[in-house]
C-alpha cells in the first residue's frame, strides 16, 4: 500500500514537470515552444554545462557564462527578457492561453570560431494550476468592468447618434412635402384651376 501511494504521489508530480536536456553551439540559440494555459505560472530551472574538449565530458560552466532567457507570448509579446547565471530559475505568467516560445541563447562572447564548443542545458518546467492571486483577479476584474463600461458608453453614443439621425431625416422628409404641397397649391392657383 506504501509503494502504490509513493507511485500515485511521484506520477503526480512528474505529471506537472516537464524535465529535459539539449544542446547547443556556444553562440546558438535554442527555443521551445510550450502550449500554456490562460493564467497560469510557469517556473523553469536550468542548467548549463559546458563540453571540456580534454575530459570529454561535460563539466560544470565556467564563472561568467550565463543565459539568455527570452518568453514570448501567442501574439508576439515579450513577456520576459532576462540574463541569467551558468543555472538559474525563471518564472512568468501566461495570460493568453496558447503556444509561448521560450528560447535560450549563451551571453558567450567569444570569437565564432573560438567559440566552437558545445553547451547542454538541463531544464526542468513545471506548469503550476490557474494561478493567480486575489489582487490579480481584481485587477483582471477591473480591467475587464472598465472594457464593458467603454463597450456601453460607446453602444449608448451609437444608439443616440442613430435617434438623432432618423428624427433629421423625418424632419427633412416631412418639410420637402410641406414644400411640394406649397408649391403645388401655387401652380394650381397661378394656373387658375383651383
Amino acid at each position: 500500500m506504501k509503494g502504490k501511494l509513493i507511485g500515485f504521489l511521484m506520477n503526480f508530480w512528474i505529471s506537472f514537470s516537464l524535465a529535459l536536456y539539449f544542446h547547443i553551439g556556444e553562440r546558438e540559440e535554442k527555443c521551445i515552444i510550450e502550449d500554456i494555459p490562460s493564467d497560469t505560472l510557469l517556473v523553469g530551472n536550468y542548467k548549463v554545462q559546458r563540453w571540456d574538449i580534454h575530459t570529454h565530458d561535460f563539466l560544470e560552466s565556467a564563472p561568467g557564462l550565463g543565459m539568455f532567457v527570452t518568453v514570448t507570448s501567442p501574439t508576439g509579446e515579450v513577456l520576459l527578457s532576462k540574463l541569467y547565471g551558468p543555472q538559474g530559475t525563471f518564472t512568468f505568467t501566461s495570460y493568453i492561453s496558447g503556444e509561448h516560445i521560450i528560447c535560450f541563447q549563451s551571453n558567450s562572447t567569444r570569437f565564432a570560431v573560438i567559440a566552437g564548443s558545445k553547451l547542454r542545458i538541463h531544464l526542468d518546467i513545471r506548469v503550476g494550476e490557474h494561478f493567480l492571486d486575489e489582487s490579480a483577479i481584481q485587477a483582471k476584474d477591473k480591467v475587464n468592468e472598465e472594457r464593458e463600461e467603454k463597450f456601453r458608453k460607446t453602444s449608448e453614443e451609437t444608439n443616440s447618434n442613430i435617434l438623432w439621425w432618423a428624427i433629421v431625416q423625418t424632419l427633412i422628409l416631412i418639410s420637402v412635402g410641406i414644400w411640394q404641397i406649397k408649391s403645388l397649391r401655387d401652380f394650381f392657383i397661378s394656373k387658375k384651376l383651383v
